[in-house]
């Protein structure tokens, strides 16, 4: 509670979720806090005054190579509120590709735009005057404590979206800021008066409130935007209003735009389309595709539709699901629901609730414009048990079974049902086949029921292939009133089969279920066997009263899927990089499905049609070439979002005709008429040629069926050729290169939502994580398709291992003149294995980066980076300490490699060593010394570190089990044992699973195909329980290990390196001494079985196991501080081994070198008076030797020691 009110303090006001709080959060973090923030203000302060990024085309003539720059740009967010984290995640996609590129040596342009079309903001503007004209100002709203909407009233009788998690909506007491439903309280939660609420009553406010807004949060957010080619859109702006409209004027004189009937929100009382603003209830909402699946009655008709016999009857079901009929059991009816049966356009007959077909007859599904011919009409009762055939199903004759919680006001009151895949489906279809009773009441007979069991139509990762069935059974629904567990089986089941399942039956089998949905539909309506249909999204009131409807209207709209179009696009998309293959396949499906989209509204804000001005451009169709825009803003605009002031040329909105415009991005002749100087003209065109085609386009996953394939057709159309194939570098194509979808956001694992308080806008981020730390965290989050996860700790640890990282660095240059500084050509062992990590890391990370892999990026280039920095320090402690030469490389090449992630930290480490310029004006590290990688000397010293840890663990253990025996004492000494190869049997098995390796994927097969291979072999047998918990050792080591962990001897002498570190492991375990045997040596058997390579087996006891001798250890230089202690030399013992103990029973500091000197002759030397002259009686020992007892004495080689050594430290680096 004390992290929860301190934030509450800093924040003002701004209350935090608890359940959001890290508690390890202090006072002391709030300080580095500030001091990251401080950092980050100041760099940003930096950037601006040098203007770092903002870039020109080159003035230079001639052709450029387009490789040359890098234009990327992400979807400019709507104005209707604050960025929040959903956004920052997507934007810095782009951010961090644009940061990469500028260290790639690219000039590189990231612009940002601000989109204000449409009708929202004049809705909400609308809104907020109704609010304060019904309850005043300010605003007293009736208290309100319904729990429920109708958004979620009826989610079982097909109307609701199964794929969307189910609304749950608090009581006005509940709700945080008020009930959500009033505009006024959805301003309130953004931090707002009253008195500046009321101002957002004016439309325009909006525009001149928000932009500016974002751009703030964006800067301090530390984006690589060059402003000056910001703007907003809409007729606010005249001139991207010119622009646009040249735009869609382009589109229609190509013969892209028509005129025609288009579904749109009706109103019947008022006799014509009910935008936002005629609407009483439901702004915002628009129509709903649904799909009618025709299930045909088998005759003979029931007794309310004998007459009808001979003519083709259909119960009709609306679904948002076409995809999963093949798993058809039965249709579901209300019994006391009333129904029509009403004759369509074709002369057959349907059957559905009134409602429902009076949408229908607006849509011309019926013969005649708003007549339904109505020729029976009836409850469902008295269609329970009717025969049907229903199309894709595997059974031959379903039936109709009753459901009591169908509603009327969604849907056609005819569900269809399959209980492989809902929840409420299985429930209801079980409670049916176990209850005889409930049978009986509806006259519902055996035979309808109890064959039909759900069939497996869809595979879900985790969920199998009847995944409402598991999720039931997992979360214990009871039957289908059970409707708390039914809620969260559903939730489980539909997004997650949506999003990640993939049909396993019919022609689109192994595809990804999210992708054929339009695809089954559409095959299903070339059949006859459905009909496309619309209703409103929810319940549509308008200002007369009269509940709305979806019918036919008059629009304009433009023909994509036009076959010529299409192709065109679909060539487009063959050379379009999308870093994804599920991107890719979205796009194919999509283009399969997608035709005409209206272009125009009547309602809301935009630019007018120019052939048509009573109608809008709608918000999908101003926005798919302003990247185009983006190029030459800056000359028109003079860095005003409105355009508001002269730019350079001083260029005004009305010179910008048809033909300006044409010569700006098609070429040609400059117009002569236009009033624009020649050379204006030519900057324009410039900046076009230079910065287009369009290098990245980075969205949310959800605009790739809308937004992005509209992006790809419109660039096709205005710019048809040169083709990608035609494309060369005098006649370049102009079409995109590469687009970037990414999954949505979650925030602490749970969906972000303000209603529920789970919510982050940028600013509050950056406010509560710093900058960096938030684009550290929102790197992690993830890179796939997949919703990604931005967690509050992860955040926390971020901000502090940044802010760790600048301290160390200042350390570092603080003590640098005390490291040991060796060029290269002088490096030890281990600089030129910490050299190789640093090489490993650039080819790594360049890598990631190049793929727009950011999460591997930041893992190679920092926490990997990081961890071979702590290893290097850690091993050269006993070796003479870090070597400044290499660690200076090491945080030069850190930063670089960070930088396009944490550009604020990196540009203060920059300037902390010295380096000129900013960190954003430089280049990607190039590798060091001769660029090699040492793969083996690296693997060898990860194997020491794991082992060592390993072996610490295993020590700790030990003592805690036994430190309460009275017997036991404390273990000084370690032998590890090393085994060289494998014994035969394992070798068997590692044959064998080499043969089986996927290098690809680095993986091996399932358990159960690996011991088929296995079972039969007749070596194995009498080890048979011994090999699958090999086999999943070996699976343990393949991440990290890769092919050489099927290896039969491990790529480096195990032994060796192990001997070599023996004094690292030994001050890391905290012993008097470590021994390295071969397993041979051991007499246990246990250790002979378990110990293999590159899985040492250790072992401690409390005497030593080698003969060892005492001797002293004396520092004869007067006033070094150093003294003489007893030491203890084992046979065997290198000079440095024993140097390393004098090392650490002297307190001697780790870089600081020893000599060890032993006398000339022991037996005078040893009773002599010291002498300051010291050496002439002393021989150095060198560090290559080793001690050997032989008839008691302690030797070095054939040279007896004595009883005392020598040690001197230089006391000029003390």
């Amino acid at each position: 509670m004390l992290r929860h009110a301190l934030w509450i303090l800093r924040t003002k006001g701004l209350i935090w979720s608890a359940r959001n709080m890290s508690i390890t959060t202090t006072v002391s973090s709030f300080a580095k806090l500030d001091k990251m923030r401080d950092i980050e203000r100041r760099a940003q302060a930096r950037w601006e005054s040098e203007k770092v990024f903002e870039v020109d085309a080159p003035k230079t003539k001639g052709p450029h190579d387009e490789n040359e720059k890098y234009f990327a740009t992400f979807p400019f967010p709507y104005m209707n509120g604050k960025l929040h984290l959903g956004h920052t995640f997507t934007i810095l996609k782009a951010e961090f590709a644009v940061g990469y590129e500028r260290l790639k040596g690219k000039h590189c342009l990231f612009p940002f735009g601000f989109h204000c079309t449409g009708m929202p903001i004049k809705a909400c503007a609308d809104k907020l005057n109704r609010e304060m004209k019904d309850y005043g100002y300010p605003p007293v709203f009736p208290v309100d404590t319904e729990e429920t909407t109708a958004d979620n009233a009826n989610e079982i009788s097909g109307g609701a979206d199964l794929t969307k998690k189910p609304k749950k909506v608090k009581s006005k007491v509940a709700a945080k800021g008020g009930d959500l439903k009033y505009q006024w309280n959805i301003m309130k939660m953004l931090g707002l008066s009253d008195e500046e609420i009321k101002r957002f009553s004016v439309t325009s406010y909006w525009l001149e409130y928000f932009p500016p807004q974002a751009m703030s949060d964006l800067r301090a957010l530390g984006v690589k935007v060059d402003w000056r080619r910001s703007f907003i859109t809409t007729d606010a702006n005249p001139f991207f209003d010119s622009f646009v409209r040249w735009h869609l004027g382009t589109l229609y004189n190509h013969n892209k735009i028509k005129f025609g009937k288009r579904h749109t929100i009706y109103c019947i009382k008022d006799g014509q389309p009910c935008m936002d603003h005629d609407r009483q209830s439901g702004e915002g909402v628009g129509p709903q595709e649904y799909t009618l699946i025709k299930m045909r009655i088998m005759e003979p008709y029931p007794e309310k539709l004998k007459h009808l016999t001979g003519q083709p009857v259909f119960l009709v079901a609306a679904t948002l699901r076409p995809e999963t009929m093949y798993g058809q059991t039965n249709c579901w009816v209300r019994p006391d629901m009333e129904y029509i049966a009403f004759r369509v356009a074709n002369n057959e007959i349907f059957v559905s609730v009134k409602r429902a077909a009076l949408n229908m007859a607006y849509q011309a599904i019926t013969a005649n414009e708003g007549e339904i011919d109505v020729v029976a009409t009836f409850t469902g009762q008295d269609i329970i048990g009717v025969p049907l055939k229903a199309p894709l199903t595997s059974y031959d004759v379903i039936y109709t079974l009753p459901m009591l919680t169908i509603k009327e006001d969604k849907g056609t009151g005819v569900v269809t049902s399959v209980p492989s895949d809902a929840p409420d489906d299985y429930a209801a279809l079980r409670d049916l086949q176990k209850k005889e009773a409930l049978r009986k009441k509806f006259s519902v007979t055996d035979e309808m029921v109890l064959p039909f069991q759900p069939v497996p139509i869809i595979e879900v990762p985790d969920m199998g292939n009847l995944s409402a069935v598991r999720a039931c059974e997992e979360f214990q629904v009871a039957s289908q009133n059970d409707a708390v567990n039914l809620t969260l089986a559903k939730e489980k089941t539909y997004l997650k089969g949506f999003y990640e399942g993939v049909l396993i039956v019919g022609p689109c089998k192994g595809q990804k279920v999210q992708a054929v949905k339009k695809v089954v539909q559409k095959l299903m309506v070339d059949n006859n066997e459905a009909v496309l249909y619309q209703e409103p999204e929810k319940t549509i009131i308008s200002r007369s009263g009269d509940r709305c409807i979806v019918a036919l209207c008059d629009q304009w709209y433009i023909e994509y899927g036009e076959e010529t179009w299409r192709n065109l696009t679909t060539g487009c998309l063959k050379g379009l990089e999308t870093y994804s293959t599920e991107t890719t396949h979205n796009f194919e499906s999509t283009l399969d499905w997608l035709h005409e989209h209206a272009c125009s509204r009547q309602y809301g804000l935009g630019t007018k049609i120019p052939w048509d001005q009573q109608y809008l451009i709608e918000s999908l169709s101003d926005s798919t070439i302003y990247m185009a825009y983006y190029t030459v803003c800056h000359l028109l605009q003079g860095g005003v979002l409105d355009g508001s002031q002269p730019a350079k040329y001083g260029i005004r909105p009305e010179q910008l005709t048809t033909a300006v415009w044409n010569y700006v991005f098609f070429g040609g002749t400059p117009p002569q008429d236009s009033g624009i100087p020649e050379e204006a003209l030519q900057d324009l065109r410039r900046e076009f040629l230079y910065w287009y085609p369009l290098d990245l386009r980075v969205s949310g996953k959800d605009l790739v069926p809308n937004h992005l394939t509209y992006f790809l057709y419109n660039h096709v159309a205005i710019w048809p050729k040169p083709t990608r194939e035609e494309s060369t570098t005098d006649n370049r194509c102009w079409w995109p290169k590469a687009v970037r979808s990414n999954g949505h956001l979650l925030l602490n694992s749970e969906k972000m939502s303000k209603s529920t308080g789970n919510f982050l806008t940028m600013v509050q981020a950056v406010e509560r994580f710093s900058a960096d730390g938030t684009r550290l965290a929102l790197a992690d989050a993830g890179d796939t398709q997949e919703d990604a996860n931005f967690v509050f700790s992860m955040a926390d640890a971020g901000l502090l291992r940044l802010y760790s990282q600048i301290e160390w660095t200042k350390e570092m240059m603080d003590v640098k003149g005390t490291l040991r500084n060796s060029p290269q050509s002088d490096y030890t062992y281990l600089d030129r294995v910490f050299e190789s990590e640093i090489n490993n890391a650039i080819k790594l990370t360049n890598q990631s980066y190049s793929h727009m892999l950011f999460r591997e990026a930041m893992k190679a280039g920092f926490y990997d980076l990081q961890s071979a920095r702590d290893r290097y320090r850690d091993l050269t402690v006993v070796g003479g300490g870090m070597n400044w030469d290499l660690v200076n490389k090491f945080i030069k090449v850190q930063a670089l490699l960070l930088a396009p992630i944490c550009p604020h930290t990196c540009e203060q480490i920059w300037e902390l060593i010295e380096e000129t310029g900013s960190i954003m004006q430089a280049r990607w590290p190039a590798l060091l010394g001769d660029g090699t990688v040492n793969e083996v000397a690296i693997e060898a010293v990860h194997h020491l570190i794991k082992v060592t840890h390993e072996f610490r663990v295993r020590l700790k253990k030990m003592l805690e089990m036994k430190a309460k025996s009275a017997t036991f004492k404390k273990p000084s000494y370690g032998i590890v044992y090393v085994a060289q190869r494998y014994p035969d049997w394992q070798v068997v098995i590692l044959k064998m699973l080499r043969s089986l390796y996927d290098e690809e994927n680095n993986s091996l097969p399932p358990n159960d195909e690996i011991l088929g291979h296995l079972k039969n072999e007749e070596s194995l047998k009498k080890v048979f329980k011994k090999v699958m918990p090999f086999v999943q050792h070996i699976k343990r080591m393949l991440p990290e290990g890769r092919a050489s962990a099927l290896e039969e001897v491990t790529r480096f002498n195990e032994k060796e390196v192990l001997e070599n570190f023996s004094t690292y492991i030994v001050r890391a375990l905290e012993l008097e001494e470590v021994w390295i045997e071969d397993v041979e040596k051991s007499t246990d058997k246990k250790i002979k079985e378990d110990c293999i390579p590159g899985k040492p087996m250790s072992v401690f006891v409390s005497e030593p196991q080698k003969p060892f001798c005492k001797v002293t250890a004396s520092n004869p230089q007067v006033g070094s501080g150093y003294f003489s202690y007893p030491m203890t030399v084992y046979d065997g013992d290198t000079v440095a081994r024993v140097i390393d103990r004098i090392k650490r029973r002297a307190g001697v500091a780790g870089s600081l070198p020893v000599t060890l000197w032993m006398h000339k002759d022991p037996e005078v030397s040893t009773r002599r008076i010291p002498s300051l002259d010291y050496q002439q009686n002393l021989c150095e020992v060198p560090q290559s030797d080793v001690f050997s007892l032989k008839e008691d004495k302690l030797r070095i080689g054939s040279k007896i020691v004595g009883d005392q050594l020598l040690y001197t430290v230089p006391l000029s680096e003390t």
